[in-house]
C-alpha cells in the first residue's frame, strides 16, 4: 500500500495474479453495474461533450491517487470544483489497481487509476483500458503514451537520496559513497513497489548494469544486508520524522515532499552522481468505469497547464516540457544539472527483469539481512 505517499508497483504479472486472487473475493457487489461504452467513438467526442457528460455523472472514483502523492489533493480539489464531481480514492499499488479492475469488471468501483509506466501496457493487454487521448496529445512525448490513448504518462520520477543530516554527517552523493558509510539504508519493499524496484535498477546502473542485468544492483544491496546496514523500515514521513530512516532511496518528488513536510533544512536531497533512472506514472481509465466521462475529464485536467503545474507543486516533473512553471515552483525542485547521469528506464527489457526481481530479492538480499 502507499501510506502517506504511495509506493507504486512494477510487480511481475505473477505477483499481479496473486493480488488479483486476493482482491477477487473483496469485489463490491453493486446493484448498479457499469455499462461499457463504445471505445471506438470516445476520441471523436468534443471536449465540451465530454465535460457536459462528466457533470451529469457527478462523481469520480479513483484508485492509487491519494491527496498527499504528487499533490493530487490540489488537483482533485480543482477537478471537483470545475466539473462539480464528488471524489473518492482508494489507495492501492499498481498491481492491486489492475487486479481490482479485472476482478470487478461490470461491478466497477474504480473509474481511473495512476500506475507505474510498465503497468499501462499490462492493463491494456488485459482489455481493461478505455482509450482517450485528450486535447494535449501532441504535447506528450511518443515514449510516454500508447498510440491509441489506452495509457499516458502524466509525470516522471527519478531515483534520489534522502539523507537525515541529524543522523549522517557526510550525506552520500553516489552509490559508491554509500558503500563507504556506516549508516543504514532504506530501500522499502522491493517485492511490490515500483519506486523500490527502480532503486535497485539505479544501483545496477551505477555499477555497470542495466534493465537486462540487475545483478550489480542486487550485489550492492546484498553487501549492505551482510553488513547489517539494510533497513527494513518503510520510508514514510512518520518513520523519517521519528529518526528511523538515515538514508532513503526514493523518487525525487517523494524525497522533496517528505523533507518539506518535516523540516527541509534537516535533509540533504540529491540525485546519485554515478547513475540513476527515471520513469513515469500513467493514468489508466477503466473500460468498465461507471463514470467514464468524468475519468476522461480528469485525464484532460491532469495534462492541462494547471494540472501539470499542480504536479510540479508536488515536486514531480511534468511530462509536458512546454508548460512554463512558476519560478517559485521551479526553484523548489532539484537543480536540473543533477540529472545529467539519469537514464530513462527502457520498459520492455525492464518488464521482463522486474518480473523476476521479487524472487531474486528474497533469495539474494533478504536472506542476508542481519
Amino acid at each position: 500500500m502507499k501510506a502517506t505517499f504511495k509506493k507504486k508497483s512494477f510487480k511481475s504479472i505473477q505477483v499481479l495474479m496473486v493480488g488479483m486472487s486476493l482482491l477477487g473475493l473483496a469485489a463490491c457487489s453493486n446493484s448498479k453495474k457499469s455499462e461499457v461504452i463504445d471505445t471506438t467513438k470516445v476520441n471523436s467526442l468534443s471536449l465540451n461533450e465530454i465535460e457536459t457528460k462528466a457533470k451529469k455523472e457527478g462523481e469520480i472514483d479513483s484508485v492509487g491517487m491519494p491527496d498527499s502523492w504528487a499533490n493530487w489533493g490540489e488537483t482533485w480539489g480543482n477537478i471537483t470544483k470545475q466539473y462539480g464531481l464528488k471524489h473518492n480514492d482508494t489507495d492501492l499499488s499498481s498491481a492491486e489497481e489492475i487486479a481490482k479492475m479485472e476482478s470487478e469488471k461490470n461491478n466497477a468501483t474504480a473509474d481511473i487509476g495512476d500506475v507505474g509506466m510498465s503497468f499501462g501496457p499490462i492493463a491494456e493487454q488485459k482489455g481493461l483500458t478505455l482509450p482517450y487521448k485528450t486535447s494535449y496529445w501532441n504535447q506528450i512525448p511518443s515514449w510516454a503514451k500508447d498510440d491509441k490513448g489506452n495509457w499516458v504518462v502524466g509525470y516522471t520520477g527519478t531515483i534520489a537520496f534522502l539523507t537525515n543530516k541529524n543522523l549522517v554527517k557526510n550525506p552520500p552523493k553516489s552509490f559508491a559513497d554509500i558503500l563507504k558509510g556506516n549508516y543504514k539504508v532504506t530501500i522499502g519493499d522491493v517485492q511490490r513497489g515500483a519506486q523500490n524496484q527502480a532503486g535497485v535498477l539505479a544501483a545496477a546502473e551505477a555499477f555497470g548494469g542495466n534493465e537486462s542485468n540487475i545483478q550489480p544492483g542486487l550485489d550492492f544491496f546484498a553487501k549492505l544486508a551482510k553488513q547489517g546496514r539494510l533497513s527494513l523500515t518503510d520510508a514514510k514521513p512518520a518513520n523519517i520524522e521519528k529518526g528511523e530512516v538515515a538514508v532513503a532511496i526514493v523518487w525525487d518528488f517523494n524525497a522533496l515532499g517528505y523533507a518539506n513536510q518535516i523540516n527541509r533544512n534537516q535533509f540533504d536531497i540529491c540525485i546519485p552522481s554515478d547513475g540513476s533512472v527515471k520513469s513515469g506514472y500513467t493514468t489508466i481509465i477503466n473500460k468498465y468505469a461507471k463514470h467514464p466521462y468524468s475519468a476522461m475529464a480528469t485525464r484532460e485536467y491532469i495534462l492541462s497547464d494547471q494540472g501539470q503545474i499542480n504536479l510540479a507543486k508536488g515536486y514531480a516533473r511534468p511530462i509536458r516540457s512546454d508548460v512554463k512553471l512558476p519560478k517559485d515552483v521551479e526553484n523548489k525542485l532539484i537543480p536540473i544539472e543533477e540529472y545529467k547521469n539519469v537514464k530513462p528506464i527502457d520498459e520492455k527489457p525492464w518488464e521482463k527483469t522486474a518480473s523476476t526481481l521479487p524472487q531474486k530479492w528474497q533469495e539474494e538480499v533478504l536472506s542476508n539481512v542481519k
